[in-house]
């Protein structure tokens, strides 16, 4: 089985982190890849919820696979352990069985002090608190090229941290 996944340190509490998955603004704002945007339907943040999502690509260069410069996405919540960890699974609508299929992503937040692995908990009061994000796609669908996926995925990542960077200076 196929495991694609990536992580980043965001400067912020697992708490705010988790907000940004259940504002659908800013849901729409950081999770489409770089040279995407994303319009968020039907916008449900809980166990047995979900929302689709049409992602649009900025440029004419890259096909969609739903339509010709689009790729849409259907998410069910299958799970929700605010602020640990959120699972959900992702259905591909596409006419090209490549590309079409439900892969399931794992989202965790773990509480972290610093990135000094030398840092030993109570040694520094509030000082480059953070939250460690790591996300695991499982049953990719085979079309989706694993290494751009994981690109995308960074991305995404780069984004999310992106909202909080004004406090990490």
């Amino acid at each position: 089985m196929r495991v694609d996944s990536a992580h980043r340190r965001i400067a912020a509490l697992p708490e705010e982190v988790f907000r940004a998955f259940r504002d659908p603004g800013l849901l729409a704002a950081w999770l489409p890849p770089e040279g995407m945007h994303a319009h968020l339907e039907q916008f449900d943040l809980r166990a047995g919820g979900g929302f689709r999502s049409v992602l649009t690509y900025e440029t004419h260069d890259a096909p969609g696979k739903y339509s010709a410069h689009s790729d849409v996405t259907e998410t069910k919540i299958l799970e929700m352990d605010a602020p640990h960890k959120i699972v959900w699974s992702v259905r591909f609508p596409s006419e090209d069985p490549s590309f079409a299929g439900t892969m399931f992503m794992e989202w965790t937040f773990e509480a972290v002090l610093s990135d000094d692995p030398e840092q030993t908990p109570g040694s520094q009061v509030h000082a480059d608190l953070g939250t460690l994000v790591t996300v695991q796609a499982k049953d990719v669908p085979p079309g989706i090229d694993a290494a751009e996926h994981v690109a995308g995925l960074e991305s995404s990542l780069r984004k999310l941290a992106g909202l909080f960077e004004h406090r990490a200076r």
